[in-house]
């Protein structure tokens, strides 16, 4: 006889990468929600703009039966912000080194509004699109530095050679109407995250009242690949929350 019932039932676990990253910057997340008997989905974040990436994430929930815990890397914040829709699905928000824009602010607003980022001499020259649009990459030679610190040599070369472009104009759009007014929300982060200064990140947690943050020491930006365990911890108190 099947005794599972809806209490033991753990949610999906939605994952989106943000800009210079793919979805394999997941797998150590990943491999231990696993382990741990989540249903996971890491999603391709498209990196063509805001509103249209969240409208894409939005209908990968759209597919999924059952409650959802909706996690985000850098860029892939803002997309997670503009992306519930009023989905009731969604118990959690999980910021990882991740924007938490309001109504009307850009990621790239962000980042600048406190002092610390040093991503603008990192990116390479942009690279024209055939919309007339341009791609932005970071120099293979410093994304070790800027965006992996905290990270093999030989595995940030890896992630430099698969990183995956955002257009210049997803960086200057506008977010609507933030998910975390009405989702809870919880936040991890990095104090040397070079792209964006831990002092946005403790404004926006605070700012979205956040049930959890945590500030990992000398954490670079991309803190899912160097802290794995932390960022699953951070997770399951998300999916696990009353």
């Amino acid at each position: 006889m099947n005794t599972t019932n809806a209490q033991d039932i753990k949610p999906t676990v939605v994952l989106v990468h943000g800009a210079f990253a793919e979805s394999s910057s997941w797998n150590g997340v990943l491999t231990q929600l696993h382990e741990k008997g989540y249903p996971t989905v890491a999603v391709a974040n498209p990196l063509r703009g805001v509103k249209s990436d969240a409208n894409y994430v939005a209908s990968v929930l759209k597919s999924i039966a059952g409650p959802t815990v909706l996690v985000g890397h850098s860029y892939g914040g803002a997309v997670i912000t503009n992306a519930v829709n009023g989905n009731d699905n969604v118990k959690a928000l999980v910021y990882v080194a991740a924007f938490a824009p309001d109504t009307g602010e850009t990621a790239i607003e962000l980042s600048g509004r406190y002092p610390g980022s040093t991503l603008g001499p990192a990116l390479a020259p942009p690279v024209a699109t055939s919309d007339g649009g341009q791609d932005l990459y970071i120099q293979p030679d410093k994304f070790h530095a800027q965006f992996a610190a905290d990270v093999p040599a030989a595995a940030a070369q890896l992630m430099a050679s698969t990183q995956r472009p955002i257009t210049e104009a997803a960086l200057k759009e506008a977010s609507g109407t933030p998910a975390w007014k009405s989702t809870p929300s919880w936040f991890i982060y990095g104090d040397r995250d070079l792209n964006i200064p831990e002092a946005a990140l403790a404004f926006m947690a605070e700012r979205a009242n956040s049930k959890e943050t945590v500030v990992m020491n000398g954490a670079s930006h991309i803190v899912m690949v160097s802290h794995p365990d932390a960022v699953v911890r951070v997770i399951e108190h998300a999916a696990t929350a009353e």
